[in-house]
């Protein structure tokens, strides 16, 4: 097939000019916790926090399926090679893929339908550190907290050194699971739920849990906030 030359030329300037008017957002993540954590986020990395520091983190516009999470109790060598008690990713320090539950999830995926960024608070992989996930710029001011004492209130069969297991990851069964057909919540989502409204507590908990911002909009996540 023969293509008029002027295609491709114009397809570049739409390229052009779509990248100039999308900038990388800001995600400034902190420790506000009286302990060390060692931040992770995919894609970023991982960084250690002492209490007060901040890791601002540029994610480039149209990144989907991203997390930023804290991981608890860690050691890694001089190699960046170790291990952490919640949100282990691997035993590496700077994170390729998804943290081992327990851990509290900051998710979120920028400038999508209508060019706007969809971002939440996941307790689907559990519990380990009180998360604040806010907009910072844009006019946008809806943000999510989730700060109750999940760890020290978790049901005896949720229970897991330094956190507190989503029922799904403890019974692998479609009820807590959602991998087919209709599912719900259940007693124990609600255990959840009932401690951080805003946040998933069960993998099909869209319509209270899922929040936008205009494409562009930088954020902060606080753990511990």
């Amino acid at each position: 097939m023969i293509f008029s030359k002027t295609i491709p030329l114009v397809y570049f300037l739409f390229i052009t000019l779509y990248f100039a008017s999308a900038h990388a957002a800001t995600f400034a993540i902190t420790n506000n916790c009286p302990y060390t954590v060692w931040a992770a986020a995919v894609p970023g990395g991982g960084r250690r926090l002492d209490p007060r520091q901040t890791w601002p983190l540029p994610v480039n516009p149209g990144t989907t399926g991203a997390r930023i999470w804290a991981r608890t109790n860690c050691g890694f060598d001089g190699a960046g090679r170790g291990r952490c008690q919640t949100g282990d990713c691997g035993g590496l320090l700077q994170c390729t893929s998804y943290g081992a539950p327990p851990n509290t999830l900051a998710e979120f995926a920028l400038n999508q339908f209508n060019n706007l960024d969809f971002f939440d608070i996941s307790l689907v992989d559990g519990f380990n550190v009180p998360m604040e996930f806010s907009p910072t710029s844009g006019g946008c001011r809806r943000g999510i907290t989730c700060k109750a004492d999940i760890n020290g209130q978790c049901p005896a069969v949720l229970r897991a050194p330094g956190g507190c297991n989503n029922p799904c990851t403890v019974y692998k069964t479609n009820e807590y699971c959602c991998n087919n057909g209709n599912c719900g919540p259940t007693d124990l989502s609600r255990f959840f739920k009932d401690r951080c409204r805003d946040a998933y507590s069960y993998p099909k908990d869209d319509q209270t849990s899922t929040f936008t911002c205009p494409g562009g909009t930088n954020y902060k996540v606080v753990f511990c906030p």
